[in-house]
């Protein structure tokens, strides 16, 4: 509440002078700021600037029920106060009980016209107000409206990861995000997030350099080892005119689908370093070469360069030589088993336990020819799962010689020589893993005519070693267990591609055109960056829920739109957040985040007023 004037000819005196009104502001429905009337009091001679102050403070604190516990040291600002309320009153401008007239309503007109969802939406805001991105993005050059469709579209990437036509009918019909955004919900449309997006992928290189370098500065990190993989994701549709979309080897088991293959370098707290996307037919181990260049893993001022911690699949020799050539140090599983190898002296086996309890033995060992650092990993659970897998091929490779042992005694059965052979290679075929340790003898009855086979294991299975795997570094390593907890953390990076492709929703992919399907990638890659900046803030205080754990909590608070009509038959519209429970509480508190957007927005619905007339009009202005 304030003071408004203007100036009018005063009968009692010879000049014009201020003819002062008590008026408050509130917001319509259409969002745009009006005034009201609280009382119209007129001339004020002789009061200075500080006591129509004090006046209007005391006022405004009295309608909303704050009463001071001392009068003013003015006996003309308490007389005016006293005044001014007790006309309010009689004119029923304000409630004598606690506020002004939007409080008295009539309870058989209250209803609740919109209830959207906001937690989600304002834990991702506070995530990318954090990372600064509406800074960052104010210094490419864009203008305000581009940012806030950005950060609407990341948003909603990360708590609705649907198509852009179902983004559009969510944020207009079930989410709050435009409310925390800003973004004009009318202005939504499935082709502006189209072409969003594509002005995302755009700027890809410099907002993964501006990301990777404020997280580490944010929390402090330091990229000492860094995880490098690949994963893939498949199409839905045929694909024809893609340059990008090939078949390959899919890691979903989707053979029948073309694939596009996406290569992650991230830091030990899952934190993205870079990213880049493959056609679908390129192999794990080719993509090292391309990328080695873009791994900006300076960490120190000195100079050095970060472990990285590969894949079997990525660390063929030439790789771990072009990395050792680039001065980067390494840790991998081999990808072959050492033979003839022997524990190196004075290096005891150490037992270490995982996560699970299981417990595991460490070696290191080597041979004449390695120079390398590797350490030998036995696991039980690795062995009873290699057992297990081990029978089931010798079953399958032995039912198969059944059946043809089974062929050579019936009467129109497979006999001949050449045709047995066949088979047997055949089977031999389908099962090269166990095949290998078989003697088969076939024995003739006649030429060209076979009377029986046989087939028994060799001594070569005696000497298979099961359940165990070996570590191979470029490192100068003290403890075999320090080594075994550095490649360990590659289970990061797993979980990655895991909250990619399902808690983000990066497979399928149903986009038509290349560039479409880069965008789309990439904007799971910038939801990605929103998810693990909470993830890892609140794993640090020891709450290692997913991300699917927190969208539901955050789900339980809603955006909640209240009509009513007050006793001068206007519609009073209020929108408040509901009280977040008591884990979304705990969530926020760990964060340091607020727990609300704002606290309550009103507006009044009013019958259009009619035209004003030009008045040249002062008003003092109170600040909030």
């Amino acid at each position: 509440m304030y003071f408004k004037f203007h100036y009018r000819k005063n009968k009692s005196a010879p000049e014009v002078e201020p003819y002062f009104r008590l008026v408050e502001s509130y917001r319509n429905f259409e969002d745009r700021i009006c005034h009201r009337t609280m009382l119209n009091v007129g001339y004020l001679p002789n009061l200075e600037r500080k006591q129509l102050w004090d006046i209007q403070t005391r006022l405004t604190n009295l309608s909303n029920g704050k009463t001071n516990i001392f009068d003013s040291a003015d006996s003309v600002v308490n007389q005016y106060v006293s005044q001014f309320y007790k006309q309010m009153l009689g004119l029923k401008t304000i409630d004598p009980g606690s506020g002004n007239v939007q409080k008295w309503v009539d309870a058989d007109t209250i209803k609740h016209t919109q209830v959207k969802e906001i937690g989600a939406e304002w834990l991702c805001y506070q995530a990318l107000d954090q990372l600064g991105i509406s800074t960052f993005f104010k210094g490419l050059g864009w203008d305000t409206a581009q940012i806030q469709l950005s950060l609407t579209q990341i948003i909603a990437r990360a708590v609705y990861p649907v198509s852009e036509f179902q983004t559009t009918r969510l944020i207009q019909d079930n989410s709050a995000i435009c409310q925390v955004t800003s973004y004009p919900i009318e202005q939504i449309t499935k082709d502006k997030l189209y072409k969003n997006a594509l002005s995302l992928y755009e700027s890809k290189d410099v907002i993964e350099q501006y990301l990777s370098t404020k997280t580490n500065e944010l929390f402090d990190l330091e990229d000492k080892i860094v995880l490098y993989d690949l994963t893939n994701t498949y199409f839905e549709g045929e694909k024809r005119n893609s340059a990008m979309a090939k078949f390959g080897r899919s890691k979903e088991k989707r053979s029948d689908a073309k694939l596009i293959v996406l290569a992650l370098v991230i830091n030990q707290e899952g934190f993205l370093k870079y990213s880049q996307i493959f056609e679908g037919n390129t192999t794990d181990s080719a993509t090292l070469a391309k990328i080695i260049d873009k791994l900006r893993l300076k960490t120190t001022e000195n100079g050095s360069k970060a472990t990285v911690v590969l894949d079997a699949g990525i660390a063929t020799d030439e790789n771990l030589q072009l990395l050792d050539q680039m001065g980067y140090q390494y840790v991998c599983v081999s990808r072959s088993k050492l033979k003839n190898y022997q524990a190196v002296k004075d290096t005891p086996a150490q037992s270490v336990k995982t996560r699970n309890g299981q417990s595991l033995q460490l070696q290191r060992v080597g041979t004449e020819k390695t120079t390398d650092y590797y350490l030998k990993v036995s696991s039980p659970g690795k062995l009873l799962k290699e057992k297990g897998m081990k029978t089931l091929f010798e079953t399958r490779f032995e039912a198969e010689l059944e059946k043809i042992q089974q062929s050579l005694g019936k009467k129109h059965g497979v006999k001949k020589t050449q045709k047995v052979n066949q088979r047997i290679g055949r089977a031999l075929q389908k099962s090269p893993s166990v095949s290998k340790y078989y003697d088969i003898e076939v024995v003739e009855k006649e030429v060209g005519t076979v009377q029986s086979i046989t087939w028994k294991k060799g001594e070569r299975e005696a000497k298979e070693e099961l359940g165990i795997y070996f570590l191979r570094t470029n490192m100068a390593v003290e403890q075999e267990t320090q080594l075994w907890k550095i490649y360990n953390i590659i289970r990061e990076i797993e979980s990655t591609f895991r909250s990619l492709k399902t808690d983000l929703d990066l497979r399928p992919i149903y986009h038509k055109n290349d560039d479409a399907t880069m965008a789309h990638l990439h904007l799971g890659i910038l939801a990605y960056w929103v998810v693990n900046t909470i993830r890892y803030q609140l794993k640090a205080k020891g709450l290692h829920h997913n991300w699917k754990e927190i969208k539901r909590i955050s789900s339980t608070q809603k955006l909640v739109t209240t009509q009513a009509k007050d006793q001068q038959d206007k519609t009073v519209e209020i929108t408040k957040c509901s009280e977040p429970i008591q884990d979304l509480k705990q969530v926020y508190e760990l964060l340091k985040y607020k727990s609300y957007p704002f606290t309550k927005r009103k507006s009044v619905v009013h019958k259009p007023e009619t035209k004003k007339t030009q008045n040249q009009e002062l008003h003092l202005v109170m600040d909030d």
